[in-house]
């Protein structure tokens, strides 16, 4: 067993575990437990500094999560367009490949909570059909594999994913979704690196939420990544009493970059049953957005976006920075609130056709 499986073996996972961790009513958590899995690394466990701080809030079970009438239990509709069971196919040209049924540790706020932790719902026997269906389309030229996290997976199954993908020839880029550098960095071995570079083009979207999740730890697992040639983005979820505050997110997306992370996106919650509490305005997003551009280098502003309710993909939302647009000049607004003028180019004026003179025809003589 490597030392990353006997961190995970560790952690906490039982209601009485949980309560007595944190100082919890047993019977609440039991309650909770029965709707969402709990568990939460013990690495990810002793970064909480106190109860009920940013990285508390994220894994550690709340009544809130029972709240009635508090979102849908599939608000993207992935379910709808899931041909085969491991499969989700939304966009043209790319699917998402759901492989693990498994996470480190299990954010109270997750999206796929309906089949998060569930082996019934994502189960390794479902991998053979997800393959036949990237085979047999040749149009998906993407996939973004997920779950679950698949960093979970040993290095020998995630190999046999990778390595059956990359025989298909019309499928250029592989992309991994996984939280595993934020809750289990330790899972991050030079092992693992040597086998995932096999398979470039290969992305690995990551997710912190927290500049406190950036620790030595973590740091050390995203450079041995990037070194790896592995390209790394950062996708972050908008959390009320998390990180929805200007200078949280700010320092988040810089400390990002000092660990050789892209800031990708930033997601406005997803409206899923049991997670209301989480939930900022949209006009909070568009606040942090705003203290992001023009106040921080160009590379620490992600993308701002809600993945629209019914499967209507991920919109992106910015200010108006575009005040007025006429044929001679766009009004603009810079991220200090100062107005400037854009000239527009001017159009060649049209040239009026050329008549033939008039003629006259000869009297009659």
């Amino acid at each position: 067993m490597e030392d990353w499986q006997r961190i995970l073996r560790d952690s906490l996972r039982t209601p009485e575990e949980i309560a007595e961790r944190f100082g919890l009513v047993v019977e609440d958590v039991k309650k909770i437990s029965q709707a969402f899995k709990i568990q939460i690394t013990p690495y990810f466990a002793n970064l909480i500094r106190r109860k009920g701080d940013p990285l508390y809030k994220q894994v550690v079970p709340d009544l809130a999560e029972l709240a009635e009438n508090s979102g849908e239990e599939d608000p993207l509709e992935e379910d709808l367009d899931s041909p085969v069971p491991s499969i989700v196919h939304r966009y043209p040209d790319r699917v998402l490949f759901l492989v693990s049924h498994s996470c480190a540790s299990y954010c109270r706020f997750c999206t796929r909570k309906r089949k998060v932790g569930d082996p019934a719902k994502i189960h390794p026997r479902y991998i053979e059909d997800g393959i036949q269906y990237i085979k047999e389309h040749k149009e998906v030229r993407d996939v973004i594999i997920s779950g679950g996290d698949p960093l979970i997976l040993s290095d020998e199954n995630l190999e046999s994913i990778l390595s059956r993908l990359r025989t298909i020839p019309h499928l250029e880029i592989l992309r991994l979704g996984s939280r595993v550098p934020c809750f289990l960095p330790q899972r991050i071995t030079e092992k693992l690196t040597s086998m995932l570079k096999k398979y470039h083009p290969l992305y690995l979207n990551v997710h912190f939420n927290h500049p406190d999740e950036i620790t030595a730890e973590s740091a050390r697992a995203l450079n041995l990544l990037a070194d790896a040639g592995i390209p790394l983005g950062n996708q972050t979820v908008l959390l009320k009493g998390i990180n929805d505050d200007i200078l949280t997110m700010r320092k988040l997306m810089q400390k990002l970059l000092t660990v050789r992370v892209r800031p990708y996106y930033i997601y406005q919650a997803d409206y899923v049953k049991g997670t209301d509490h989480f939930r900022t305005t949209v006009e909070k997003g568009l606040e942090i957005y705003q203290g992001l551009r023009g106040w921080t280098s160009g590379l620490a502003v992600p993308q701002y976006v809600i993945d629209a309710p019914g499967g209507g993909g991920k919109i992106p939302l910015i200010p108006e920075y575009v005040q007025s647009i006429s044929d001679e000049k766009v009004v603009l607004r810079n991220y200090a609130g100062e107005i400037y003028v854009y000239p527009q180019v001017k159009s060649p004026k049209k040239k009026r056709p050329r008549l033939s003179p008039p003629c006259y025809a000869a009297p009659n003589q």
